[in-house]
C-alpha cells in the first residue's frame, strides 16, 4: 500500500502544478480555531499544502504525511471531508484537494488571523455641548475598530489602533457600542454608556490642565520662597558682618583714647 500511495503522491506533485494558480475560494478563520475544507476526498485523493502533500487517501483509508499537521488533520470516512484544527498563523496559504477516479482538483486560500482583543474606551474631551470618547485595542494588526449607534455604523478605521468618537450632549441618552472585528468574522463589542464616561469627573484633559495649572503655581510659589529665604540668608550675612565691622572700629577707638591719657 505505501508502493501505491507514493505512486499518487509523486503522480500528484507532477499534475497538480495548474491547480495552486487558479484558487477557487477564500476561507478566514481565526487562530485556534478550526475550518473543514467543502470539497471531499471520498475513495482515494490528496491533500496539499502548497506543492506539499500533507494526507492522502487511498481506497477510504487516510494517511498524515506531514508532523506539523498530525494531530491537527482530521479525515471523516462518511463525507470524505478534511477539517483543520487548531489553526495557526502559519498554517495561512494555499491548500489543494484532489480527489482521484475522475474528479476535478479544487484550491483554497486560507487566511489565519489572530484572536480579536476585547476593546476599551476612555474619555477624550467633554466640553458643555459634546464629550469625545476613544475606543482602542492594544493589538490592532488586522483589526477593525467600529463605533455604532442603536444599529447604525456611525465610522470606522481599516487597522488603526484607536478610533474617537464625539458625541452631541443630547445624544448622550442613545445606546452606543465598539466593535472590534477581524476579517475571519470574530468580533468583541463593548457596549458604552455615554452618560458615565462623559460625566465631569472623566474629564480627563480639564484635570490634566488643572494638575498643570496647580503644579505651576506651586512651583511659582517655591521659587519665591526660595528667593525670600536667600534675600533674608544674605541680609542677615551682611548685618552681622556691619555689627562686626562696627564693633572692631569702636575697639581701635577706645584704644587710641586710652593711649592718648597716658601722655
Amino acid at each position: 500500500m505505501e508502493i501505491q500511495e507514493m505512486m499518487f503522491v509523486i503522480f500528484f506533485i507532477v499534475m497538480s502544478s495548474a491547480a495552486t494558480e487558479d484558487v477557487k475560494k477564500n476561507l478566514t478563520c481565526t487562530e485556534g480555531g478550526s475550518i473543514t475544507l467543502p470539497d471531499p476526498v471520498v475513495e482515494s485523493g490528496f491533500l496539499s499544502y502548497g506543492r506539499t502533500v500533507i494526507a492522502t487517501v487511498t481506497d477510504r483509508i487516510s494517511r498524515i504525511w506531514e508532523e506539523s499537521f498530525r494531530d491537527r488533520l482530521l479525515w471523516n470516512n462518511n463525507t470524505g471531508l478534511f477539517t483543520i484544527t487548531g489553526l495557526q498563523r502559519d498554517d495561512s496559504g494555499i491548500y489543494i484537494i484532489d480527489p482521484k477516479g475522475g474528479g476535478v482538483p479544487t484550491s483554497y486560500q486560507l487566511s489565519v488571523y489572530e484572536p480579536v482583543p476585547t476593546p476599551s474606551v476612555n474619555t477624550s474631551r467633554v466640553s458643555a455641548d459634546s464629550c469625545t470618547v476613544v475606543c482602542f485595542v492594544e493589538k490592532a494588526h488586522e483589526t477593525t475598530l467600529y463605533w455604532i449607534k442603536g444599529e447604525e455604523i456611525l465610522n470606522q478605521t481599516s487597522t488603526g489602533p484607536s478610533l474617537p468618537l464625539t458625541v452631541d450632549k443630547q445624544d448622550f441618552s442613545s445606546s452606543y457600542r465598539c466593535v472590534a472585528a477581524n476579517p475571519a468574522a470574530d468580533e468583541k463589542t463593548l457596549p458604552v454608556n455615554i452618560k458615565t464616561f462623559c460625566s465631569e469627573e472623566n474629564n480627563t484633559d480639564e484635570k490634566s490642565e488643572n494638575k498643570r495649572q496647580v503644579g505651576t503655581v506651586l512651583i511659582a510659589i517655591v521659587v519665591f520662597l526660595i528667593v525670600i529665604a536667600i534675600i533674608i540668608i544674605i541680609g542677615i550675612y551682611f548685618e552681622r558682618q556691619r555689627r562686626k565691622w562696627g564693633s572692631q572700629s569702636q575697639g581701635r577707638f577706645n584704644q587710641k583714647r586710652g593711649r592718648s591719657c597716658l601722655y
